[in-house]
């Protein structure tokens, strides 16, 4: 499978996240996957990068020209797709995947996550969506889910959109066994 993965490109974050995106990434190599992600080199995205790397594993990186020019860009991947902006971005990691797993990240991670949850609401991506909710940071969000829902801003149906796992091991099993959305979710798009 490829595997698309959100996440922070933030250095100097806790060490608990740097393992854990460390631990995914030698997981998903070990399984065969191909992980796609952003073609950051640092912060929790190089570090499973190069764990996948590490562990003879493939990785797929999508980036804006941008920020190529800025050097932003992991130098080793298995393949570099440069495009012109990042919603082309988000779009194009999306189509390569086959499964997305979001890990610990700021406002860029949040965004792409929302955005897929968006998409996965409206039939537009089907395939399985999971945060992988290393020591409770995504706690926050998942109270905002549950109160979206009890004030009516999402139906109780939308909450099985996403699935949360407490260990890499546990979300690429996620990730590998949740069902694909079915389409006619769209009727359900509105309240």
């Amino acid at each position: 499978m490829n595997i698309c993965v959100y996440c922070a490109s933030s250095s100097q974050v806790p060490e608990v996240y740097m393992e854990c995106a460390r631990q995914l990434g030698t997981l998903l190599a070990q399984g065969g996957h191909t992980l796609v992600n952003g073609a950051g080199h640092t912060g929790l995205m190089g570090a499973s990068t190069d764990a996948v790397l590490a562990a003879g594993g493939e990785v797929v990186g999508v980036i804006p020209q941008f920020m190529v020019e800025q050097g932003w860009h992991h130098s080793g991947l298995t393949r570099l797709e440069i495009v012109t902006d990042m919603h082309t971005r988000k779009q194009r990691m999306a189509s390569l995947s086959d499964a997305c797993i979001a890990l610990p990240g700021g406002v860029g991670t949040l965004e792409e996550l929302l955005e897929i949850i968006t998409w996965k609401q409206l039939g537009l991506y089907v395939k399985p969506v999971v945060l992988l909710n290393v020591a409770g940071y995504f706690d926050p969000l998942l109270e905002l889910f549950q109160r979206a829902v009890r004030e009516h801003f999402m139906r109780p149906e939308h909450t099985g959109i996403w699935q949360v796992a407490h260990s890499p091991a546990e979300a690429i099993h996620l990730a590998l066994t949740t069902p694909s959305w079915s389409r006619e979710v769209r009727k359900f798009a509105a309240l």
